[in-house]
C-alpha cells in the first residue's frame, strides 16, 4: 500500500504563516485545539516495563522542553484488558486519553468505532515517515487514510539448538519439507525433545505454511473482503502444518492447546529442537537454559532459497479523535514515533524499528537481528484491514479451524469450509 500523497501545495503566504506546520484536516470531534495543558497517553505494560519507561520519560521531557506550558500524563495500560479500557474511552471521550499504544491488528476495527484521528496530511509531511517500513505504513492505514504513526514492528522467524544439529549431524533446513523431516529426526533420536515445537492456538506460526503454499487468509476488493482460507493453496498449507501435530514431533495431547508463547517457553526450557518465535522472543530464550546453544535463521519456504512470508506484528501510536489537543498530540505521537524513540526502544526492550534505516543500524548493531531483518526484506503479510478481524479473532476461527483438524475431528477441507464461512458472515456484517 502506498502513502497517500500529500495534497496540493499551500500558497506561499499560508506557508509562512504556518512556519512549517502542515494544514490539518477537521476531522477531530473536538471543536478546540489547546496549545497548553496536560496531555493523557496509554502505552501498554509490557513484562519488564521499566527499560521502556525510561525511553518515553526521555521523550516526554524533550518534548515538555519543547513545549511550553504542556504536561504529559503516561498511564501504562495491562495488554490483556485494553480492549475494556479502549472501548470505554471511545465511549466517553471525557475519560479519554489524547493518544494510545494499539496493537496493529486493531487499526481498522479502532476506525470504524470512530476512535481514531485522521492524521493522513501530518504524517506524510512529517519527515521521517519516507524511511517507514511499506508493511508497517499499511498497519496504520485504513481506506488510503492514515490513523497513526508505527511503533514497532515484529516477525517471527526459526530458532534451532545449534548443539541438537551438531550432534546428529543435521543441516539446517532450506525447504518446509526439510523443516519437517528435521523435527521428526530430532524426535526420533530424542523422544524427550519436541522435534518442532508447534501450537494449534498458535495462528501467526501456522499461516507463514498457507502464504508459503500461496494461500491467503482473505481477500479484499474495494474495502470488501472475502474468505481465502478454503483455497486449494490454503488448504495444502494448514495440512502442511497441521501433519506437524503427531507422535513423531509434537503429540496432539501437548501440542493442540498451546498457544505461540506456549512454544517459545518450551524451547527456551530445552524442550523442543527448533521453534517458532519472534525477535521480541530472544530476550526470553537468552534466558533460558538453551543460552548459548541456538541460533536464528528465517522460516524456509516450499523451494530452497525462499523465505516463508511472516505476519508483520507489531503495534502503532495514534492520536484519538476526541481530543482537545489536537496539534500537541500529533506532534507528541511523532516524538514517542520518532528514529530516535524507536532506536533507543530497541536498546531497551529489543523492539524492531519501523523505519528500514533504523531498524540497518540496529542489525549491523545485533546480529541476532539479521535473521528478522531478512524476513521482513523478502515480504511478510498482514490480516484484512477490516473491522471484522476483531470478531474473527476474538471468535478463535482459525486456532479452531487448526484444533479440529489436529484432532481428527473434521477433515482439513471441512474444517476450512467452515472457517471460511464464520469469516465471510463477520466481514458482511461489518459492512
Amino acid at each position: 500500500m502506498k502513502l497517500p500523497v500529500r495534497l496540493a501545495a499551500l500558497a506561499a503566504a499560508a506557508l509562512v504563516a504556518t512556519a512549517c506546520t502542515p494544514q490539518t484536516s477537521s476531522n477531530s470531534a473536538s471543536d478546540t485545539d489547546d496549545k497548553s495543558g496536560t496531555l493523557r497517553v496509554w502505552l501498554f505494560q509490557e513484562v519488564g516495563n521499566t527499560p521502556k519507561e525510561k525511553v518515553v520519560d526521555s521523550a516526554v521531557t524533550a518534548f515538555t522542553k519543547a513545549h511550553k506550558g504542556t504536561k504529559v500524563d503516561v498511564e501504562y495500560i495491562p495488554i490483556d484488558t485494553r480492549a475494556q479500557r479502549v472501548k470505554a474511552a471511545f465511549n466517553d471521550p471525557g475519560s479519554a486519553p489524547d493518544l494510545m499504544e494499539y496493537g496493529n491488528t486493531d487499526t481498522a476495527g479502532y476506525v470504524h468505532d470512530g476512535g481514531l484521528l485522521d492524521v493522513t496530511d501530518e504524517f506524510g509531511a512529517w519527515p521521517e515517515a519516507k524511511d517507514t517500513d511499506p508493511t508497517a505504513r499499511a498497519s496504520v492505514t485504513v481506506d488510503g487514510k492514515v490513523y497513526g504513526a508505527p511503533f514497532y514492528v515484529g516477525v517471527r522467524a526459526l530458532y534451532y539448538r545449534t548443539d541438537v544439529f551438531e550432534e546428529l549431524g543435521l543441516a539446517v533446513p532450506k525447504t518446509l519439507a526439510e523443516l519437517a523431516t528435521a523435527a521428526r529426526t530430532i524426535r526420533a533420536a530424542e523422544p524427550g525433545l519436541y522435534g518442532l515445537v508447534v501450537g494449534g492456538a498458535y495462528t501467526y506460526g501456522a499461516m507463514p505454511f498457507v502464504w508459503a503454499n500461496g494461500g491467503e487468509l482473505a481477500v479484499g476488493k474495494n474495502g470488501t473482503y472475502t474468505s481465502g482460507i478454503d483455497s486449494a493453496a490454503a488448504r495444502k498449507g494448514i495440512e502442511e502444518y497441521t501433519s506437524l501435530f503427531s507422535a513423531d514431533n509434537c503429540p496432539p495431547a501437548k501440542c493442540a492447546g498451546m498457544g505461540g508463547n506456549d512454544t517459545v517457553t518450551a524451547f527456551a526450557a530445552g524442550k523442543a529442537g527448533m521453534a517458532i518465535g519472534g525477535d521480541f522472543s530472544h530476550t526470553a530464550v537468552e534466558a533460558g537454559a538453551v543460552k548459548g546453544k541456538y541460533a536464528v535463521v528465517p522460516l524456509p519456504g516450499v523451494t530452497a532459497g525462499s523465505i516463508a512470508p511472516a505476519f508483520a506484528g507489531g503495534n502503532n501510536i495514534g492520536v484519538l479523535k476526541s481530543t482537545s489537543h489536537r496539534t500537541l498530540a500529533v506532534e507528541l505521537m511523532e516524538a514517542l514515533a520518532s528514529k530516535k524513540t524507536q532506536a533507543s526502544l530497541f536498546d531497551a526492550m529489543g523492539f524492531l524499528p519501523t523505519f528500514t534505516d533504523v531498524r540497518d543500524q540496529a542489525a549491523a548493531k545485533e546480529p541476532f537481528v539479521k535473521p528478522f531483518v531478512q524476513t521482513l526484506a523478502a515480504g511478510t503479510e498482514f490480516v484484512p484491514a477490516s473491522p471484522a478481524w476483531s470478531q474473527i479473532d476474538s471468535q478463535l476461527v482459525l486456532p479452531t479451524m487448526l484444533q479440529e483438524v489436529i484432532s481428527g475431528r473434521k477433515s482439513v477441507t471441512a474444517a476450512s469450509t467452515d472457517a471460511a464461512k464464520k469469516m465471510n458472515d463477520a466481514f458482511g456484517s461489518a459492512g
